[in-house]
């Protein structure tokens, strides 16, 4: 006796497959992504830097990585625009594991810089393509779960980081850089996006990053979606990544591991995106679930940056739950995915998550200009009260998009 399947069977399986692979690549980007944030100290330690020079030639490598992402986003993009979702899911990771295994190499700053912008340039596409693939092929009604899904399946890169971190940090590297080849070979079975190919012989205009620009209701839309996640990424980039830094400034008697604090706020983002995608579905409202979680995180940065006497134990609590308020990611670019039309999405969905990573460059500016005049903790509050209310303004000026068609194009 033999059975068959039927298309829809088959159709169904192939979308598992499909966001099971955006997720399984979320994660291996998240760990190439926040590695060096948790190796930081180890390695420039290793390669012989003063304690001071770890905290300057730290922030100059992580900016210089961030560079790369904003500078990846606008290319992978519109190559995912122009030819296809699927060449950037691997081209991006073939770039990154490469990069990845240069990075176990390295001796001096100037070339972990370099390799560490290698290495953005390549992070750069694989959420974006990852979530227009899926925010494509899905029904509008479900694709919010399948968005949600790769956030949580890939936010748990950061914790697989901070695991094989613990075996040396040019063997977390090499360990990265072999997960990407594996994700690679997996990758030969995935398909490309229907909404893609309806568009992909026609003569609109694909890719166009112009298009943001030239049009001013277009531009600043685009603009509030990259304003809208700065409070997530100031977070985990400065608050988080340089805990050891305020750890000092609260008289902690202890060392504060900017590891430890990366590893659970991690572990609370995945969580806080479970429980952001079930609420937009449960309220058919992405912009109310933004709101809330961007309130909520005010409240932990509040209790992070008052914990005067910090020990390593409450930094851990602390951040996991900061982690869990910031807990939008999917949400975010999900919003920024479903405002744009067919032929500029992959432009948007790519860009506006590295835009947001790359403005960890103007935010760690802006906090050190604070910090020379007013401290390490004020300027903590500073800071996040500023972005939380330029990211509440600019939420409050995008339209809502729960359950929105998706197949229609930009017209220049």
């Amino acid at each position: 006796m033999t059975t068959t399947t039927t298309p829809s069977a088959k159709a169904t399986r192939n979308m598992l497959f499909l966001v099971l692979v955006a997720s399984l690549g979320y994660f291996v980007d998240i760990y190439d992504l926040l590695v060096f944030s948790i190796v930081r100290i180890s390695s420039l330690k290793d390669i012989g830097l003063t304690p001071e020079e770890i905290t300057s030639k730290g922030q100059f490598i992580i900016s210089i990585q961030m560079f790369g992402l904003l500078l990846g986003g606008i290319i992978w993009g519109i190559v995912g625009d122009k030819l296809g979702r699927i060449k950037v899911l691997f081209g991006s990771i073939l770039l990154y594991s490469i990069a990845n295994f240069a990075n176990g190499l390295v001796h001096d700053v100037n070339t972990y810089a370099i390799v560490r912008f290698i290495a953005g340039l390549g992070l750069a596409g694989e959420l974006g393509a990852g979530i227009t693939l899926v925010s494509e092929t899905l029904s509008k009604e479900k694709r919010g779960y399948g968005t949600m899904t790769v956030a949580v399946i890939g936010l748990f890169g950061a914790t697989a980081a901070y695991m094989v971190a613990k075996f040396g940090w040019r063997n977390a590297y090499f360990v990265g850089g072999g997960l990407g080849v594996l994700l690679l070979l997996l990758r030969i079975g995935t398909f490309e996006s229907g909404m893609f190919k309806n568009i992909e012989q026609s003569k609109v205009s694909k890719g166009n990053m112009l298009m943001l620009f030239t049009n001013w209701s277009r531009f600043k839309k685009y603009l509030y979606c990259i304003l809208i996640g700065a409070p997530l990424w100031y977070v985990v980039g400065v608050l988080i990544s340089f805990s050891d830094q305020f750890g000092i400034a609260l008289g902690a008697k202890t060392i504060i591991k900017p590891g430890d604090g990366i590893f659970y706020s991690y572990i609370g983002i995945a969580v806080g995106d479970l429980f952001a995608g079930l609420l937009a579905q449960i309220t058919r409202s992405r912009k109310l679930t933004m709101a809330v979680f961007l309130l909520l995180s005010l409240v932990s940065v509040y209790f992070y940056l008052s914990a005067t006497g910090i020990t390593p134990e409450r930094f851990v609590w602390l951040s996991f739950f900061m982690g869990c308020t910031v807990g939008y990611w999917a949400t975010f670019v999900t919003i920024a995915s479903e405002q744009f039309g067919t032929n500029i999405r992959s432009t948007v969905t790519t860009t506006v998550p590295n835009f947001v990573r790359g403005s960890l460059i103007p935010i760690t500016i802006a906090f050190n200009a604070f910090k020379a005049n007013y401290g390490v903790i004020t300027s903590g509050y500073i800071m996040m009260g500023i972005l939380t209310l330029i990211a509440l303004f600019s939420l409050s000026q995008l339209k809502e998009t729960f359950g929105k068609d998706l197949d229609y194009v930009e017209i220049s």
